[in-house]
């Protein structure tokens, strides 16, 4: 009878021939590859993308992306890009929507958590009915640019975001071109909506605002609240609702002076 043999070459010490190739990275499927990294989070799969050009390849796969994506990507895809999803490669989606992208003539911005993918929005000023907004008396609109270097003694930006409740960027500063600055008033309130098509699940709201006067000093940051009152004699009430019917509201004081608070969170 014959004799069997295995599949398995292996050298023993002292042996002579040639030394059999050992497997490495590079013969691993890209099909594999691929169907690994549907269960990576994004920033893993860029990292491990450089490592040979299987990986890269593996990397590129639609099916991989798609999993990443929010179940509403094809809305923001046309909405906030104005492109057919079909035009792009998902990858190439995912990329695009991980950076903030203006809509609605630029009073708001939404972007992916690059982590998670999950969605957050952000509403300017602009966007939302404030007291008194366009008296100069009470209110002045400048550049972002110039925020650190502007004199007067209340600086006071209204920022709308909206996140899921696990995003890590959920803090992260927009950059909208102007903010609103507030020099002094005695009441004022601040009313929007936002239409938005979300997926289903969890999420946060807060309001993000500045108390105190912002300048640079020896080359740092640094606020002065001397001439900054009132805020911490009456609570400030922030209510939600939405189109279901659904309500919420908490009233705080403001105290924090110099940072970008976040007050209330639903």
């Amino acid at each position: 009878m014959g004799s069997g043999s295995s599949g398995l070459a292996f050298e023993s010490e002292g042996g002579s021939g040639s030394s059999p190739s050992r497997p490495n990275l590079d013969d691993v499927p890209e099909s594999c590859v691929s169907s690994i990294f549907m269960y990576l989070d994004p920033p893993d799969i860029c990292k491990l993308a450089k490592l040979n050009k299987t990986f890269h390849g593996a990397s590129l796969a639609d099916f991989v992306w798609e999993t990443k994506l929010p179940s509403n990507y094809k809305f923001l895809v046309e909405k906030v890009l104005g492109q057919s999803p079909e035009s792009l490669s998902k990858k190439e989606i995912y990329a695009r929507l991980c950076r903030p992208n203006c809509f609605d003539d630029g009073t708001k911005q939404v972007w992916l958590d690059k982590s998670s993918g999950k969605i957050c929005v952000a509403v300017s000023y602009k966007a939302l009915r404030i007291t008194g907004i366009d008296d100069r008396r009470y209110w002045n609109h400048i550049s972002s640019e110039e925020s650190s270097d502007f004199p007067e003694d209340l600086a006071c930006m209204w920022i709308v975001k909206v996140a899921s409740m696990h995003s890590s960027m959920f803090l992260t500063t927009c950059r909208f071109s102007t903010i609103a600055y507030l020099q002094q008033i005695w009441w004022f309130e601040v009313g929007g909506e936002l239409e938005f098509e979300f997926p289903g699940g969890t999420y946060s709201l807060l309001f993000r605002l500045q108390l105190g006067k912002p300048s640079k000093k020896l080359g740092r940051r640094t606020c002065n609240g001397d001439r900054v009152h009132g805020w911490d004699i009456k609570p400030v009430r922030f209510q939600l609702s939405t189109s279901n019917g659904q309500q919420a509201s908490s009233e705080c004081y403001l105290h924090q002076q110099g940072n970008w608070g976040a007050p209330p969170r639903w």
